[in-house]
């Protein structure tokens, strides 16, 4: 029997760069505080986590510097386009990511933000190091030769 794809499950932003300019220990999925305006914003698609991240301060999780573009039609009661918006994560989860982030000197960076099945908005979270510029040479000619040799096994079995 087919699963069928739920309307609810579905991709608001996603932070590709991340995967090149960092190297991606673990990930975790995280609740996002949101005022009424976000929700239909996103709804829309108006979002970018691209410049944002995640910091433990005073005990919570906070993302810093995430955009939500304005909702035309929340006049009066619209919202910040880029305040700092609380994450929900465990107790547990939270003293990791301080511990990984403070001892270790790792960062934390957003991957996607997605509704969830139930129409909730989650954003994956990366526990990420930061790559050195040969590191970004390194995978970016990984990649090219991966693509070079996927061309050349493609022609060998067509001839």
């Amino acid at each position: 029997m087919a699963t069928k794809s739920d309307p609810n499950s579905k991709l608001i932003a996603e932070n590709r760069r991340a995967r090149f300019d960092y190297h991606i220990e673990s990930d975790l999925e995280a609740g996002i505080v949101l005022q009424g305006s976000e929700v239909k914003s996103l709804r829309e698609g108006g979002a970018n986590i691209g410049e944002c991240y995640a910091s433990v301060e005073g005990g919570e999780l906070w993302l810093i510097n995430s955009y939500i573009a304005p909702y035309a039609r929340a006049k009066t009661w619209g919202h910040e386009e880029r305040r700092r918006r609380k994450l929900l994560v465990s107790k547990r989860e939270l003293s990791r990511l301080w511990n990984a982030t403070a001892r270790e000197g790792m960062t934390i960076v957003p991957l996607r933000m997605y509704f969830n099945d139930r129409g909730v908005v989650k954003i994956m979270l990366g526990v990420a190091k930061g790559k050195k510029l040969a590191d970004k040479r390194e995978t970016s000619a990984k990649r090219d030769w991966d693509r070079q040799k996927s061309r050349l096994l493609k022609q060998n079995t067509r001839d």
